[in-house]
C-alpha cells in the first residue's frame, strides 16, 4: 500500500540513497574520456555538431563500421541541471558494435532556459542528426533525458513530421513523465515551473503519436517515486492504443541502471535496438 509523501525532496534524491553515490561521476567521466580517444583515432567520432547558434547546442555522432542499421539517439539527464554530452560517450558503445550510429546531443541547462526550451532544442538535435544518418531512428533517455526523448512523441512534438515517421521505438530510462510533483521540491527554485508549464511539459498528461513502440525501463532499488513515474506512463499511454511495457531491472538503482546501454549483449540495449530495422 503507498504512503502519503511528505518530504518530496527525498522522494526525488536519488544519490541520498545510493551507496557511494559520489563516486560514479568521476568514472563516468573517464570512461567516456576513453571511449572518446578510441572512436577519434578510428575517425569513427564526429565531435561538436552544431544543430542551433548556442555554445550548448552540439552533438557528437559515433558511426559504427560499414552503414548504419539506423540512427539511435541517447539523451542524458541531471534533472536538466547537470551534466553534457561529454559525460556519457561510453554508453554509445553497445549501438555502435551492433551497427547503428548514436547522437549524442548537449543542451542548455535551468535555470537559464525553460523545460519547454530544453525540449525544442533536442527536438533541433535530432532532426540534425537525423538529416547524417539514413533509415529507423531509436531514442533513449535516462532521468530527465527519458523525459525529453517520450516529449518527442507527443502530438506537440518538435520534430519535423518526416524525422517522426522514421521513429520506431522509445526507452524511458528511470524517466520523469508527471512533472507536477517536482513543484513541491527544491528542484523548482531553478526548473521555475508554474503549474501550467508542468502540466504542458508532461507526457503523462499529453497524446502520444501513434506507431511508435514505448518502453519505460527502470530499477527496482530505485526511488519509489522513479518507479511509479514509469509505471504511469506506461499505463496512461497504453489507452491510447500505443504499444508500451513497463520492465523493472532487479537490483539496480538510478546510477547504474543505464549501464547496459555500453554491453551490446544486455537486455537494455536489447530493449533499444532488438528488433526490425
Amino acid at each position: 500500500m503507498n504512503t502519503m509523501i511528505t518530504d518530496w525532496d527525498d522522494a526525488y534524491a536519488n544519490g541520498a540513497h545510493i551507496e557511494a553515490a559520489e563516486s560514479y561521476p568521476p568514472r563516468w567521466v573517464a570512461a567516456a574520456e576513453q571511449y572518446r580517444r578510441e572512436m577519434a583515432e578510428r575517425q569513427q567520432l564526429e565531435a561538436d555538431i552544431p544543430y542551433g547558434e548556442r555554445e550548448r547546442e552540439r552533438f557528437d555522432l559515433f558511426r559504427p563500421q560499414g552503414e548504419p542499421l539506423g540512427l539511435a539517439v541517447f539523451v542524458h539527464g541531471g534533472y536538466w541541471r547537470a551534466f553534457d554530452k561529454s559525460v556519457w560517450s561510453h554508453l554509445a558503445a553497445a549501438a555502435i558494435e551492433r551497427g547503428w550510429a548514436l547522437a549524442m546531443p548537449s543542451y542548455d541547462l535551468a535555470p537559464s532556459v525553460s523545460i519547454a526550451a530544453i525540449t525544442r532544442q533536442i527536438g533541433a538535435a535530432i532532426g540534425e542528426a537525423a538529416a547524417r544518418v539514413d533509415g529507423p531512428i531509436r531514442l533513449g533517455g535516462h532521468s530527465a533525458g527519458g523525459h525529453l526523448v517520450t516529449r518527442m512523441i507527443c502530438a506537440d512534438s518538435p520534430l519535423a513530421s518526416a524525422v517522426g515517421a522514421r521513429l520506431q521505438r522509445v526507452v524511458s530510462i528511470s524517466g520523469l513523465h508527471d512533472l507536477r510533483p517536482l513543484l513541491k521540491t527544491k528542484l523548482n527554485d531553478d526548473l521555475r515551473m508554474s503549474e501550467a508549464d508542468a502540466a504542458a511539459e508532461s507526457p503523462a498528461l499529453l497524446e502520444p503519436a501513434t506507431g511508435v513502440q514505448v518502453i519505460c525501463w527502470v530499477g527496482a532499488d530505485e526511488r519509489p517515486e522513479f518507479i511509479r513515474q514509469s509505471e504511469l506512463l506506461a499505463n496512461i499511454w497504453t489507452g491510447f492504443g500505443i504499444e508500451t511495457s513497463i520492465h523493472i531491472a532487479a537490483g539496480l538503482h538510478h546510477f547504474n541502471v543505464i549501464d547496459g546501454l555500453a554491453d551490446p549483449a544486455s537486455p537494455l540495449c536489447g530493449a533499444l535496438l532488438d528488433g526490425s530495422s
